[in-house]
């Protein structure tokens, strides 16, 4: 039996990071960490590295630098979760459809060990999750993302659920077929 392949249509996001594939090889990867550090500023201020962005598979890095160090001098509880948080963010955000929002609501992290040096997160998604985001515009997927230091080891284990809505005023369809309209919002008594 033949395997039927869907082919899924890129979102806004994934068009936007497709149009630096015309920078030059050389300053391409300084140029999507420029774009994206814009676009989300606190991965800037944490030194986020963008690895590799594609709709299926998302890496991240981050040095092991003094503004994410803890009082030990290894990258910080908040920065490795923040980089595992960036990376699943990132790969959900590739995949949901141009009219919902992502939003982070579960976040399950084991610290294990001692982190050695600098870390990669690397978040990855099924076809059938990817599928399930671009045909629904209500839902949710864990997400589990792979954490590792420089010595290979995973510092800490973690998984985030995701959930898309839709991202604003939005027409239904009711049991009928028929098109309901958005409620008007209320108008307050004028004085």
């Amino acid at each position: 039996m033949r395997e039927s392949v869907v082919l899924l249509q890129p979102n806004r996001l994934a068009r936007s990071l497709e149009q630096l594939d015309s920078v030059p090889g050389f300053a391409r990867r300084w140029a999507r960490n420029l774009v994206l550090r814009r676009a989300v500023p606190f991965t800037a201020t944490a030194g986020l590295q963008f690895v590799e962005l594609t709709p299926a598979r998302v890496e991240v890095a981050v040095a092991n630098h003094r503004s994410v160090q803890n009082h030990l001098l290894d990258v910080h509880a908040a920065a490795m979760t923040l980089l595992a948080e960036t990376a699943t963010g990132m790969v959900v955000g590739m995949n949901v459809r141009d009219d919902c929002v992502p939003v982070v609501q579960q976040i399950k992290l084991a610290f294990k060990k001692r982190a050695q040096g600098g870390l990669r997160a690397v978040a990855v998604l099924s076809p059938e999750q990817r599928a399930l985001m671009q045909h629904s515009d209500k839902g949710e997927v864990t997400v589990a993302v792979h954490v590792s230091d420089e010595s290979g080891q995973q510092p800490i284990e973690c998984e985030f659920i995701w959930a898309w809505n839709p991202s604003g005023p939005r027409q239904a369809n009711d049991l009928a077929g028929q098109t309901a309209a958005a409620q008007p919002p209320a108008q307050s008594p004028t004085l």
